[in-house]
């Protein structure tokens, strides 16, 4: 079932013909977006006396890190491949991602056109000018409609972009012409006319019809630009999940500092902008009680595609996560994952629900076109640390398949220190890049954040640990594309240069798939030992 749903959104992703392919200002036949009906307060249900099998085991072994995040990937493929496009005018269409391929709408160039400021030419030379001043001083000008044929052995002014009149045989550049005066123009004798200099001919960049950009594309100012020039006024994109974050505790301070055995929240404020960059529409972060009936009625009532909670994923007497996930009729994909920091993680879709029956009792149970479509829960762990971990495991694929992004690339990269690693688990440990190998830092506790403020993104570490100069996985943060555009001058010259030189021993020559190292601008000290992070079979529950 899972490979047929990943051949419907690939089919998706190939075959949309949604607005924006066709002829220009055409909008799509696609129904646009409906936003969806706000859900009344209710009474948490009572517990479901058939949970679903998979919340029933008691005892059941972590899943590897791997298949958690290939999990996750797969779990919203069914909804992605089912959500209309919605269409986006250019100025709005900056950082979405287009859902159907982009197909040129017109020629690129539309018609012949001069690369440069100079003559017109027809046939060989010397070429007569035109004897009306006007022609003589402006000639042909960028925007104006089709001039008159050229006659065989003429020549007449033209500018950068102007269209080329007919019979014209080529463009001489001003600096290789010469205008004596005598109404004749010659060309420099250190520049012979070649047949077809300087013209860009119909169609040289595309055709119409042509395919740009392939569906998944990111929505960047160079794509915005192809579009304009391609005929587009707006753009198909892929709509962006609704997402809502629950941050569970009795213990979190919102303002000012730790008293009476209080903390304050760090993952409030972090966890919502994380969402963000990863592709969601976060529409709210929610504060809850570590109560059973609170946390079940703020899932059951949430009308966002995806909801995120903090903390309350273990099995402690205020953990409320997988009871209201048994109350809810969910159903468990992935109940704890073989990671450190992080492995009492979660991921569960919850049950479709009949809108129509929920408002009317009395009709009929069998879900109809109003049945609301599955949504996921995301449970991440509360410690800090532990809760980026879940969030680079479980949130980032599953909203990469709801976004419609592509997987990123493998960006492996050799370990410059030692990593001792967990005896079963994968290990994900903060690393900034430095001389093109991954340096451990050191604060990487399942609570500290201080490692992975300054990282350049996680290294992930296999059980057993690894040997310095092991090549290992790195997963990148959102933000690490806008750390490299902002390296400075310095640091791209430094690169420059390193990548003309022969490769030593031990080192890489940067290839398709390799990462190019960030900027050497940290100042945490590094270390191959986890700081404060106990990664024996014994670690607690982060």
């Amino acid at each position: 079932m899972l490979d047929a749903d990943v051949h419907v959104w690939r089919q998706f992703l190939g075959n949309s013909t949604s607005e924006g392919t066709g002829s220009k200002n055409t909008r799509s036949r696609a129904p646009a977006p409906q936003t969806p009906a706000p859900h009344p307060k209710r009474t948490p249900a009572a517990p479901t006396s058939h949970p679903h099998p998979l919340m029933d085991e008691p005892h059941h072994s972590p899943t590897s890190w791997p298949d958690a995040r290939a999990i996750a990937a797969r779990a919203a493929v069914k909804e992605a491949a089912h959500a209309a496009p919605v269409m986006r005018p250019l100025s709005e269409a900056l950082g979405q991602v287009l859902a159907a391929p982009l197909a040129a709408l017109t020629d690129l160039p539309p018609f012949d056109t001069s690369a440069m400021d100079g003559w017109a030419l027809a046939g060989p030379g010397p070429w007569r000018l035109p004897t009306d001043e006007k022609d003589q001083v402006h000639g042909i000008l960028a925007g104006h409609g089709e001039a008159a044929a050229l006659p065989d052995g003429h020549a007449v002014r033209i500018a950068t972009g102007a269209r080329v009149p007919p019979g014209a045989t080529a463009v001489l550049r001003s600096e290789y012409g010469t205008a004596a005066g005598d109404g004749w123009l010659h060309a420099s004798a250190a520049h012979p006319v070649v047949l077809g200099q300087d013209i860009r001919t119909r169609g040289q960049e595309c055709r119409s019809g042509d395919q740009l950009l392939p569906a998944g594309t990111l929505v960047t100012p160079a794509v915005l630009g192809l579009a304009a020039a391609a005929g587009y006024d707006e753009l198909p994109t892929v709509r962006r999940p609704r997402v809502e974050v629950l941050v569970l505790g009795d213990e979190l301070l919102t303002e000012g500092l730790p008293h009476d055995g209080r903390i304050r929240d760090a993952l409030g404020p972090m966890v919502g902008p994380w969402l963000r960059a990863l592709g969601a529409e976060v529409t709210g972060t929610r504060r809850l009680a570590d109560e059973a009936d609170a946390v079940c009625a703020a899932v059951a009532e949430s009308s966002a595609d995806v909801v995120v909670t903090t903390g309350g994923t273990a099995a402690g007497p205020v953990d409320h996560v997988h009871p209201t996930l048994r109350r809810l009729g969910a159903e468990l994909l992935v109940d704890g994952v073989a990671v450190r920091p992080g492995h009492p993680m979660l991921l569960a879709r919850l049950a479709p629900e009949n809108r129509e029956s929920r408002e009317n009792p009395e009709k009929s149970e069998t879900p109809g076109p109003q049945t609301r479509p599955a949504r996921h829960l995301v449970g991440l762990p509360g410690n800090p640390l532990a809760a980026v971990s879940g969030l680079l495991t479980l949130a980032e694929p599953l909203l990469r398949t709801l976004t419609g992004r592509p997987a990123p690339a493998p960006g492996p990269a050799p370990l410059a220190e030692a990593v001792q690693g967990h005896p079963r688990d994968t290990r994900l440990v903060p690393v900034t890049f430095r001389q093109d190998a991954a340096v451990p830092l050191r604060f990487n506790g399942p609570a500290m954040l201080r490692g992975i403020a300054v990282a350049d993104g996680l290294a992930v570490i296999p059980p057993g640990g690894a040997k310095r100069g092991t090549e290992v996985e790195v997963l990148d943060l959102p933000w690490s594309a806008i750390t490299t555009e902002q390296l400075s001058y310095a640091d791209q010259t430094r690169r420059a240069d390193q990548a003309h030189r022969t490769p030593q021993a031990g080192h890489r020559t940067p290839q398709a798939g390799h990462r190019t190292p960030q900027a050497s601008h940290h100042t945490d000290r590094a270390a191959g030992h986890g700081d404060g992070e106990d990664i024996s079979p014994e670690e607690g529950p982060a």
